[in-house]
C-alpha cells in the first residue's frame, strides 16, 4: 500500500529529530507548503459528512400529523435553540415603543418610533399609515437586511409608500448593525459569537429584534390581526421566514432571497467548478440551528398559510434561484397540499435583473400576492413614487448615546457570570468535578470518536 504523504512527512521529521538535526519554521515551511489532500478531495468529504447529519423534513400522513410536528418543531427551536441563555423576563417583556414626531405624507403619514429590544438596546422603526382609515386594515411588517442606509433604502421606501396607498398599514424596523444602529461594536460577524461565548445564543437579540415590531402591530388597534404580513430581502428574507414560521399570528409572507437549505449551500464549498460563497451570517446559521431542523422545515412550517417564495435567477450575493428551488419549494410543496392548500404556497423567480434585488418586478410580486390575499383590490403594478422618496437624515428617529450594542450586551451578561468557587478538601473536590465536567461536555457537544 502506497504510504499517504501525511506518514511521509511524518517520518522525515522522526528521522531529522533522531539525526539530531535542528528544526526550525524556515526548514519546515517547504515540507508544509505542499497539500496533503486536493480540494475536490476534501470538499467531496466534507460535503458528505454533512449530508449524513442534515436534518430531514418529518414526513406526515396528515394535515393533522404535520400540525403536531411543526408544533413540536417550533417549540424546541424556541426553547432549545433562539432563547437559550436569555431571561426570561426579557423574552416575555411586552413591546416598549415610544413616538418621536410625524411626517406628512400625499395619502398617508410616517410616524417615527423608537422600541426597546432588550433593557438599554434601543432601536428605531417607521409606521406608514393611511391618513383615511376606514375599520380595521391589513398591516405588513418590511424588514430589511444588510443595507447601510436601513429603512431609508429606497427600494423599502416604495414598498411601504405603495402599501398605504392600497389600504395596508406598513411598519419597518431597523436592522442591527445598519442604518442608525451601524456601529463598530454591531458588527455580525466580529461580535456575535461573543453572545454565545456568555451563555445566550446571538440569534435571540435578531429575533426579539423582529418580534417587537409584531407586538407592536398586533396591538395596534387600526390593525385587522387577521391580516398581518411580512416581507424582506436578503437579511430581511431570512427575518421573514424565521417569524412567520415561528409566530402563527403572522398570516401572509413574501421572504425574497434570504435563506436556503444547507443541502444547496455545501455546493458552494470551494472545489472545482464551485463558488467560495458563504451560507449566511451567524444569525442565519446560529448555534445549534441545524440540531433541530434545516430550512425548508421552516418554510413547511407555514402551511397552510399564504407564502409566497421570491428568489433572483442569477443572484450575485447569496441564494440563486435553480440551487435552492428544489430544497425549499418542491420538497415543501407536498405539506401545503396535505391541508389541500397547495396553492397557498407560491414561487417567483425573478429574471430582470435577476440579481439581488427588491425592484420593480419583486415588488410588484408583492402588491399583488398580499392585495389578492388580503382581499383588497389586486394590484399588479406600482404607484410611482420615486419623487416622495425621503433622505436619510429625514428619518432618522435617533437613539441613545449609551445605547447597547452587541460587545456591551455581551459583557454585559459576562460581568453578571458567577463562578462557584472550586473546593480545595479533596473529598468535595471529587464530588464537585463529576457534574462540572458532565455539564462541560454538554457545553462542547462532547461525544468520543472511536475508529
Amino acid at each position: 500500500m502506497k504510504p499517504s504523504k501525511a506518514l511521509l512527512l511524518t517520518l522525515v521529521l522522526l528521522t531529522a529529530l533522531e539525526a539530531g538535526a535542528q528544526i526550525y519554521p524556515w526548514n519546515l515551511k517547504p515540507i508544509f507548503d505542499q497539500p496533503l489532500e486536493t480540494s475536490d478531495v476534501w470538499g467531496y468529504e466534507l460535503r458528505q459528512y454533512v449530508m449524513e447529519r442534515v436534518p430531514k423534513l418529518p414526513s406526515a400522513a396528515s394535515a393533522a400529523q404535520w400540525t403536531r410536528e411543526a408544533e413540536a418543531l417550533r417549540e424546541r427551536l424556541l426553547s432549545e435553540v433562539i432563547f437559550h441563555g436569555w431571561p426570561k423576563k426579557w423574552v416575555t417583556a411586552p413591546p416598549h415603543f415610544v413616538a418621536e414626531g410625524a411626517i406628512p405624507g400625499n395619502g398617508y403619514r410616517i410616524e417615527k418610533l423608537r422600541y426597546e429590544i432588550v433593557p438599554g438596546f434601543w432601536s428605531t422603526a417607521l409606521l406608514y399609515e393611511p391618513v383615511h382609515l376606514a375599520g380595521k386594515a391589513p398591516a405588513v411588517l418590511s424588514v430589511l437586511g444588510h443595507f447601510e442606509k436601513g429603512k431609508a433604502m429606497d427600494f423599502n421606501q416604495k414598498l411601504c409608500i405603495n402599501y398605504t396607498l392600497r389600504g395596508m398599514i406598513a411598519l419597518t424596523p431597523e436592522w442591527i448593525d445598519m442604518g442608525e444602529l451601524r456601529q463598530p461594536d454591531n458588527d455580525h460577524i466580529n461580535f456575535e459569537g461573543d453572545l454565545d461565548l456568555v451563555g445566550a445564543n446571538a440569534v435571540g437579540l435578531f429575533y426579539l429584534a423582529m418580534r417587537r415590531p409584531l407586538d407592536y402591530l398586533w396591538n395596534d388597534p387600526h390593525v385587522d390581526r387577521r391580516r398581518i404580513g411580512i416581507t424582506g430581502l436578503s437579511g430581511g428574507g431570512w427575518q421573514t421566514i424565521m417569524l412567520s414560521a415561528l409566530d402563527p399570528r403572522v398570516d401572509t409572507a413574501i421572504p425574497v432571497a434570504g435563506f436556503e437549505s444547507i443541502l444547496s449551500g455545501l455546493d458552494k464549498i470551494s472545489g472545482p467548478g464551485r463558488t467560495p460563497e458563504g451560507i449566511g451570517d451567524m444569525e442565519q446559521n446560529p448555534t445549534d440551528f441545524y440540531t433541530v431542523l434545516d430550512y425548508p422545515a421552516l418554510v413547511a412550517m407555514r402551511a397552510p398559510r399564504p407564502t409566497l417564495e421570491v428568489y433572483n435567477a442569477t443572484d450575485d450575493c447569496c441564494f440563486r434561484a435553480p440551487l435552492v428551488k428544489p430544497y425549499v419549494f418542491r420538497e415543501v410543496q407536498p405539506i401545503f397540499q396535505l391541508f389541500g392548500q397547495k396553492s397557498s404556497l407560491e414561487w417567483h423567480e425573478n429574471i430582470q435583473p435577476g440579481t439581488h434585488n427588491y425592484m420593480l418586478d419583486n415588488r410588484q410580486q408583492s402588491y399583488r400576492f398580499f392585495t389578492q390575499k388580503f382581499h383588497l383590490p389586486i394590484a399588479n403594478r406600482e404607484i410611482p413614487v420615486a419623487s416622495q422618496v425621503k433622505s436619510y437624515d429625514a428619518l432618522a428617529v435617533g437613539i441613545p448615546a449609551d445605547n447597547l450594542t452587541i460587545l456591551s450586551l455581551a459583557k454585559k451578561f459576562a460581568a453578571e457570570i458567577q463562578r462557584s468557587p472550586i473546593p480545595q478538601d479533596p473529598a468535595a473536590h471529587d464530588a464537585w468535578s463529576a457534574p462540572e465536567r458532565t455539564k462541560l461536555r454538554g457545553i462542547l457537544r462532547y461525544e468520543p470518536v472511536r475508529i
